[in-house]
């Protein structure tokens, strides 16, 4: 009897990192649980899992804390904006780790390159192919600000507008920032 106890349960702990980390379809209407709200499978452990993953990736692929550090994604209407800070403003290493990483950002969307987000996210975020397509006709602006940094994202191009809008509106929803994802109204 011990010997069966045991088998189960190393069959049931193996089982358990595939049952999280694995692609799941929904009972319900056979759709994926991220494309499914109702879905039993989309939330409870899977979203920490996924949170949890996305932190660690976070933290290795930004250079930085995402534990002590806050992300902004704002919308505009010629782009948006990407903005880190630091949430203790004495935390010097993470403030100059911050500043590296967006002016490497920087430097790596211009010349088309999103190996970055694809790394922290697991998947290519909604309009990158767009905005490594269209790098041309996108502008890439870093600055620091109190307490992190800022990339600024503009275009006059309409495809390459929508695709930014859609990569930052993926990122507010990773990211879980509670960012606006409407563009505000000009005033």
């Amino acid at each position: 009897m011990n010997v069966f106890r045991t088998i189960l349960a190393a069959t049931l702990l193996g089982a358990i990192p595939r049952l999280t980390a694995a692609p799941h379809v929904c009972p319900m209407e056979g759709q994926s649980g991220s494309e499914h709200a109702d879905c039993p499978l989309a939330s409870g452990a899977r979203a920490h899992h996924h949170a949890a993953g996305l932190e660690s990736r976070g933290d290795d692929g930004m250079g930085f804390s995402q534990a002590k550090t806050t992300h902004h994604f704002q919308l505009r209407a010629d782009g948006g904006a990407i903005e880190v800070t630091v949430r203790d403003a004495k935390d010097a290493e993470n403030l100059g780790r911050i500043r590296a990483h967006l002016a490497h950002v920087r430097e790596m969307f211009a010349a088309g390159d999103f190996s970055i987000p694809m790394f922290v996210h697991g998947e290519m975020p909604p309009g990158a192919a767009t905005m490594k397509r269209r790098a041309g006709s996108i502008r890439y602006v870093y600055e620091d600000i109190p307490g992190g940094g800022r990339v600024r994202i503009s275009t006059d191009d309409p495809d390459a507008l929508d695709a930014i809008q859609d990569f930052l509106r993926f990122q507010i929803t990773e990211h879980e920032t509670g960012d606006p994802t409407a563009v505000p109204a000009r005033g």
